[in-house]
């Protein structure tokens, strides 16, 4: 099962994904995201300083004004076109 790493903030779409028989795994720091199939952030604080580091191969998805459900679709249509 892919894993998808969440930002700590967004409980309802770790939830939502966990509920799905994901993998969930919260980020906290930066190096939580390796080994990630995808990622899920809040947007909030993307590329404040305008550094970006590379830390994972998968999809990053913003998921600044959508709801769980939305979310989830995303992942799920992210990992679908990865195969």
């Amino acid at each position: 099962m892919p894993k998808i790493g969440v930002e700590q903030s967004l409980t309802a779409v770790q939830q939502e994904l966990q509920s799905k028989g994901y993998e969930v795994v919260q980020l906290k720091q930066e190096q939580d995201a390796t080994g990630c199939d995808c990622c899920v952030i809040t947007g909030q604080d993307q590329n404040v300083m305008g550094i970006q580091n590379v830390v994972t191969n998968g999809s990053v998805i913003n998921a600044h004004g959508m709801n769980a459900d939305e979310v989830c679709q995303q992942v799920e249509q992210k990992l679908n076109q990865g195969q």
